[in-house]
């Protein structure tokens, strides 16, 4: 990722601005949701390969930052919803499309289950992603 941001600060315009944006493995909060209430049913386990990634683009982040590269001048967290219509889609997707990052333990698949079974026709499943962004300068 270093020969990356290399790269990235070679064809940058000066004072130009790299925006990382990226999600954060963090427990994700797992709720079944509804015009009527929002219950939170579990966590998501976050796997090793997750958190190393995390890690990596961190060390590599404060490596560019430590060579005079980028400049951090602004960073937040923020969160997004993926949202499913049942709880068998959302096991489905984390399942597949994040099987490798994070997953569901059995205890948090079953009350997700319970409680989206038991919900309001409009309840939805969802996980609440934590997303980092940040605003580098490239240092000239």
């Amino acid at each position: 990722m270093v020969h990356a941001l290399n790269e990235i600060r070679r064809v940058l315009v000066p004072d130009g601005f790299l925006i990382d944006l990226r999600p954060i493995v963090d427990q994700w909060r797992v709720e079944v949701i509804s015009a009527r209430e929002t219950r939170e049913t579990g966590r998501v386990t976050d796997l090793p390969l997750g958190l190393a990634d995390d890690t990596a683009a961190n060390q590599a982040m404060a490596n560019a930052e430590a060579h005079g590269w980028f400049l951090r001048e602004h960073e937040e967290f923020f969160s997004i919803h993926y949202a499913w219509d049942s709880a068998s889609k959302m096991e489905e997707w984390i399942d597949e499309e994040w099987e490798n990052f994070v997953s569901l333990d059995e205890e948090t698949r079953r009350a997700t289950r319970s409680a989206w079974a038991l919900a309001n026709a409009d309840s939805q499943v969802r996980v609440k992603v934590k997303m980092l962004i940040t605003r580098w300068r490239k240092r000239t």
